[in-house]
């Protein structure tokens, strides 16, 4: 078996995804080789004798291993200028070494002249045409490398991870690379992006052909399935990172990362791609949480910890505050009466909590309400002043747009972080997409989004009026522009944001 995280995806830490199921692929038996097709691919690009024609460009090539040495140095997050320089450096370097190819690659994301990620029809010629694909010197060479070596047996299966939209496109020029030098190999394709597209209305598979099996959702069973073995019944099994390039990432440090369960425990707001593709929630019991990242962190000396999960649960925050971890850590969590328990959050904080990822979404209590957040904003005040009295950073997370908000309701917002700017470290905007399934789209008056078949989201119409230019207009023109949002903004780490943002929490 080969496991496969193709490009692009932000390189600070390894995928999770395929250390998890090579972990549980070993435990029964089962031979498995893991390839981070994304790290290796960017470095690759960073690497190869490229020519400039400007003066950044040129100085940026010149200086890249330095711009690389220091993203993997804690001293650089000390000095928010060099690391906004060496992020952006080596970004100038991605772009220009892909560029004859018709794509821009960089370090969070790959786009295509004249190819979408959102149409099948892409996809495919993607597919057809691997060696106009950027990455194409790196893996025409290094996967015959790898699957010349791979050990025979009946089935030979090349798993891809596909998560994220910037990934696509690199995937199904891998899958076509693959399909015309290794024709006899069984194909896979799973990850979180090929679960929101086979849980869309109406799907109809555009891959047949290509693709041997499309998995939704978790894919140790159907795996072990291909394997002829029945792995519905086997127990939980730690997650293998040992065979990943671990001091190869663009971080100071290892970062761990961790699921310690699949879902949402709240389970409730409304437009959730969760509850809307019915994926149900999974928690790994607390004390399994607990003996596996102890384990993890032996082997792997972790900087940093990253907890995974839609939103860590109450009993496992209870847990860590009981059972300090053996390493800095960081995750979302939700607006809840434990963290507005002032002595709670200074418990977190002793167990190595550096950093919470909060979802707010709005500054208003009608539109909390009407997107049942579960959330009171006196609450979400008091949790916001004890992280910043224990010493936790906030990452706070903001929706503008959605159907339960009007403009002055957006204002409201505003006033709301400006009251707030002392306990807020970052800040992520977002402007809502509609999502094409579940049952909180009925009702509204939906219209074409992208003219593409593979798209998550569809256009709508607000019913107050507040449409996706007005929202732009407010957040470029006045949100962004406020002193006080203004100063939190500019604390982000560009491009890296909420990966990078706890080594900047003091």
């Amino acid at each position: 078996m080969f496991l496969i995280f193709p490009p692009v995806a932000k390189p600070c830490e390894p995928p999770a995804g395929i250390a998890q199921l090579s972990a549980v692929l070993r435990a029964h038996g089962i031979p498995c080789q893991l390839l981070d097709a994304n790290l290796e691919g960017l470095l690759y690009l960073l690497e190869r004798p490229t020519v400039a024609d400007d003066t950044w460009s040129r100085r940026a090539l010149k200086n890249v291993s330095n711009s690389i040495a220091a993203l993997r140095d804690l001293r650089t997050y000390r000095s928010p200028a060099r690391y906004a320089r060496a992020v952006s450096d080596v970004n100038r370097v991605l772009a220009v070494s892909s560029r004859e190819s018709g794509a821009v690659v960089g370090l969070a994301d790959y786009e295509h002249s004249s190819l979408s990620p959102l149409r099948s029809a892409d996809l495919l010629a993607a597919a057809e045409h691997p060696d106009r694909n950027p990455f194409y010197p790196y893996f025409s060479t290094r996967l015959p490398e790898l699957l010349d070596n791979l050990d025979g047996g009946a089935v030979r299966v090349v798993g891809f991870s596909l998560n994220y939209l910037g990934q696509a496109l690199c995937t199904f020029a891998m899958i076509g690379y693959l399909r015309q030098r290794f024709p006899g190999l069984t194909i896979v394709l799973g990850g979180g992006l090929v679960t929101s597209w086979m849980k869309r209305p109406g799907w109809r598979n555009p891959f047949g052909g290509l693709v041997d099996h499309l998995v939704a959702g978790a894919g140790e069973v159907p795996l072990l399935k291909l394997c002829g073995v029945d792995g519905r019944e086997g127990g939980h099994v730690t997650p293998d990172y040992v065979s990943l390039p671990l001091d190869a990432y663009l971080s100071p440090g290892f970062i761990l990362p961790y699921s310690a369960a699949s879902g949402c425990w709240w389970n409730d707001c409304s437009f959730c791609p969760e509850r809307a593709e019915g994926n149900r929630y999974h928690p790994v019991p607390a004390g399994e949480v607990l003996a596996d990242l102890r384990a993890l962190s032996s082997r792997t000396n972790p900087a940093l910890i990253h907890l995974l999960d839609n939103a860590i649960s109450p009993a496992l925050l209870r847990r860590l505050v009981d059972t300090p971890l053996p390493a800095p850590w960081y995750g979302f969590a939700r607006f809840g009466e434990e963290l507005a328990d002032a002595g709670f959050c200074r418990g977190l904080k002793r167990s190595g909590c550096v950093m919470l990822k909060l979802g707010l979404e709005s500054g208003d209590q009608g539109v909390l309400d009407r997107l049942r957040k579960g959330i009171e904003l006196g609450m979400a005040s008091r949790v916001l002043t004890n992280l910043r009295e224990a010493g936790i950073g906030v990452y706070l997370y903001l929706l503008f747009g959605t159907p339960a908000e009007t403009e002055p309701d957006a204002r409201r917002t505003l006033e709301f972080v400006a009251r707030h700017r002392e306990s807020i470290g970052f800040l992520n905007l977002a402007i809502f997409n509609m999502p094409v399934c579940g049952d909180d789209v009925v009702g509204h008056d939906t219209e074409p989004f992208y003219e593409a078949d593979l798209s998550l989201y569809t256009g709508f119409r607000h019913p107050q009026g507040w449409d996706r230019q007005q929202v732009r207009r407010f957040l470029t023109g006045e949100f962004r522009r406020d002193p006080a949002v203004a100063s939190i903004l500019r604390r982000d780490p560009p491009l890296f944001t909420s990966n990078h943002a706890p080594f900047f929490v003091s």
